[in-house]
């Protein structure tokens, strides 16, 4: 029996303004709005704005005495030096290494933080955290369905959000939250995002959805905000080089292979993984993400192989015509011996090899604003 799909509170928005439906992670969400189209839409975010429906990312909600050592342990930043407000990117990891999610941790109060992970994994981050909070006095609970989510991205997104709130933004600083009233609605404003520009991530009650997409789409209209969809929003992440799950990082990839590392503390003391970690990090990984730069014309897709002097070696995990650059780049997982720069690889396209060169990463330098 197939599981119904399911469906955001904009669903009829996206309708109406031509949104392409698509299944994505158990929802059925826009990947791109006819008429206007994935580029236009790319371009969007990094030149003037975008506004993104992301309501199928879930939401914890952790309470209790003990909520810091708990997710101390659970995950492997360090969050000690985190005030009231603060956000930070982090891991969920199993013991061995593997990923069981990329997240985000909000600070509220010292007893109230949340968690926002991936529409993918809600139901198994939640199950996960559970059955590591034994011997803990905190509480869990899955806000998602209450809470509703929307991404507005880009260099006109403060000044377009600005029209909306009492609050000044000038004083939000880069991965911190406010607490304020958008266009009325009460709302958590995260300095937060994923595309690689500085702009929000809006927090506020389902029942207000509809009021403010239209309400955002119509203040930020003559600054050319456009509504985005699931294509727009992986290739802006993809080219900053920012890690998707499933993709760049999945329960048998290690985040230290991945070039996450800069995620983990190791001094902080005990967490799920850090044995694990820690001696991937003396080590060094089996195998890397890379990212690669086509020599011969062709179109790198995920799951094409990469070969090394006709041994396949490794898989694509992301690759595209970057819309921002114009260039034929795409990530990878190598040997370690085969992730210098410079080196000569081939990218397995319909059977054939097309050669390709390991280059720098990012292919975007993301312009986030401190």
């Amino acid at each position: 029996m197939v599981k119904a799909l399911k469906r955001t509170a904009l669903y009829d928005e996206h309708l109406e303004l031509h949104g392409r439906m698509v299944p994505f992670s158990g929802w059925e969400l826009p990947v791109q709005y006819d008429g206007i189209g994935p580029i236009k839409e790319h371009e969007a975010v990094r030149t003037n704005a975008g506004l993104f429906d992301i309501d199928h990312m879930g939401q914890f909600e952790v309470r209790g005495t003990d909520v810091l050592p708990f997710l101390q342990f659970v995950q492997v930043a360090d969050l000690r030096s985190l005030q009231d407000s603060d956000a930070r990117y982090s891991l969920l990891c199993y013991a061995d290494g593997g990923v069981v999610d990329d997240i985000f941790i909000y600070r509220f109060e010292s007893d109230r933080w949340w968690i926002v992970v991936n529409a993918t994994n809600r139901r198994k981050d939640l199950a996960w955290l559970e059955a590591h909070a034994s011997g803990f006095d905190v509480q869990i609970e899955d806000i998602s369905d209450r809470v509703y989510m929307l991404a507005l991205q880009g260099p006109k997104a403060q000044e377009i959000l600005q029209r909306l709130v009492d609050t000044d933004l000038d004083e939000l600083a880069f991965h911190t939250s406010i607490s304020a009233q958008v266009a009325g609605i009460p709302t958590v404003i995260g300095a937060t995002g994923y595309t690689g520009e500085y702009g929000y991530e809006l927090f506020f009650p389902e029942s207000s959805a509809v009021f403010l997409w239209r309400t955002l789409l119509e203040a930020g209209k003559a600054d050319g905000l456009l509504p985005c969809g699931l294509a727009a929003r992986d290739s802006l992440r993809f080219e900053p080089c920012l890690a998707l799950y499933g993709h760049e990082i999945d329960q048998d990839i290690d985040p230290v292979g991945a070039r996450l590392g800069w995620a983990i503390s190791f001094d902080k003391g005990g967490f799920i993984g850090r044995d694990a970690l820690l001696k991937l990090k003396l080590e060094g990984p089996p195998k890397k993400l890379v990212g690669f730069e086509m020599v011969d014309r062709a179109v790198p897709r995920a799951g094409y192989q990469v070969a090394v002097d006709g041994t396949v070696v490794g898989q694509v995990t992301t690759g595209m015509k970057s819309p921002t650059t114009g260039r034929f780049v795409g990530l990878a997982y190598v040997p370690a011996e085969s992730s210098r720069l410079n080196t000569e690889i081939d990218i397995i396209v319909r059977d054939k090899p097309k050669r390709a060169v390991v280059v720098r990463r990012p292919f975007y330098l993301a312009a986030y604003r401190r």
